[in-house]
């Protein structure tokens, strides 16, 4: 699907408009639900520049293009976006899909401001082209470690499907709790819900980790274990962070609560993130999730940039380590952090939350990184 240019609040401005290309996962297998969040937090932030006058007169012109969570989709979006002389490319979700989408970027030569993938490995070898607002994987992976060891789970299992994400992320936990008395066992989500319980009992396992896609096989693992009397007392955890959607919470009911996941949001927001909180949660009819704001970070830094540098692909690369932002989740500005190879904010607040059983709609900090 091509997604036309969104009319983005530039009645106000004049000149020809400044383009930026979006990637955004808006049908499946995608987690559309995702996208939709993601767009709505690009879409504010860039009617609020042309609102404000736009770039020295010129509007920000958002033109997306749904990726569907394929890599090869993403990739050809690039070139075509770039042919279409897009001053910088934003956004996507899914790590896999973000990851194709940096490497064209880089072989290109057009800046990449990654608005939501976490996979550590996001280009093969370093690059000045690509910089990333969400944490690394590696980064907030270690804090869900960290929360696991505090609330006395040691013996870790991780449903996982095939995936670099899922590979990467059970890495870091295995890595981290290894040194620290914890052990991490690997089952395959598609075995049975059933056989993954009978599993989960056989090996004494205290969590089981939800590396997999939602809703399938995601919601039927915690229905079974939910329903499973011999796992009572099992932790369920989903770091990656499905809970986080309204989805999770209406596919599941009563059944999703108290299942952990990270969330790169602070504690409590400032006055720019409550503002643009407010302003999310009526475009979106719902509490808008990390990944909304994510998105507003995103088209605010390149907002600066593109008025303090302006519009040629290389300027706006070379500025990414000039960065100084006020984001709504806290002072944005990049760096090198140790093995990542982009331009890093390091980092964005980090927390453990849960669905809290008692009123599933309100969530509850269990862990700060």
């Amino acid at each position: 699907m091509n997604t036309p240019p969104l009319p983005s609040g530039a009645e106000h401005t004049d000149g020809p408009p400044i383009r930026l290309g979006a990637l955004v996962p808006l049908t499946r297998p995608g987690w559309v639900e995702a996208g939709r969040h993601l767009l709505a937090g690009l879409d504010l932030a860039v009617r609020e520049v042309n609102d404000a006058g736009g770039i020295d007169g010129r509007p920000l012109e958002l033109v997306v293009r749904d990726t569907a969570a394929d890599p090869e989709r993403a990739a050809a979006a690039v070139d075509e976006l770039a042919d279409l002389g897009v001053a910088a490319v934003v956004g996507e979700y899914h790590s896999v899909v973000a990851r194709a989408a940096a490497a064209r970027a880089d072989a290109l030569g057009v800046p990449f401001l990654c608005s939501s993938a976490v996979l550590d490995a996001l280009t093969e070898e370093p690059t000045e082209w690509v910089a990333r607002v969400a944490p690394a994987q590696s980064h907030g992976w270690r804090i869900y470690a960290d929360f696991l060891l505090r609330a006395g789970r040691r013996r870790i299992a991780v449903a996982t499907q095939s995936s670099v994400y899922w590979t990467s992320g059970t890495r870091v936990l295995r890595d981290h709790l290894a040194p620290r008395g914890g052990t991490v066992l690997e089952l395959d989500a598609s075995l049975t819900p059933e056989a993954l319980c009978d599993a989960l009992v056989d090996h004494g396992a205290t969590a089981l980790l939800l590396l997999v896609g939602h809703p399938e096989p995601a919601v039927p693992i915690v229905r079974a274990v939910r329903s499973d009397r011999r796992l009572a007392e099992i932790l369920i955890g989903a770091p990656a962070g499905q809970p986080e959607f309204a989805e999770w919470a209406a596919a599941l009911g009563e059944d999703g609560a108290g299942i952990p996941f990270l969330r790169y949001l602070p504690e409590r927001l400032g006055p720019l993130g409550e503002r643009v909180g407010k302003e999310l949660r009526e475009r979106l009819g719902e509490a808008p999730s990390f990944v909304a704001f994510e998105g507003w970070d995103t088209v605010a830094v390149l907002a600066a940039v593109l008025r303090s540098h302006g519009t040629d692909r290389a300027a706006v690369a070379a500025s990414w380590p000039r960065v100084a932002v006020e984001g709504t989740r806290g002072p944005i500005r990049f760096s090198r952090a140790p093995g990542i190879g982009v331009w890093q904010w390091a980092w964005a607040p980090v927390h453990v939350v849960d669905r809290d059983p008692a009123e599933p709609d309100r969530l509850r900090v269990l862990h700060a990184g």
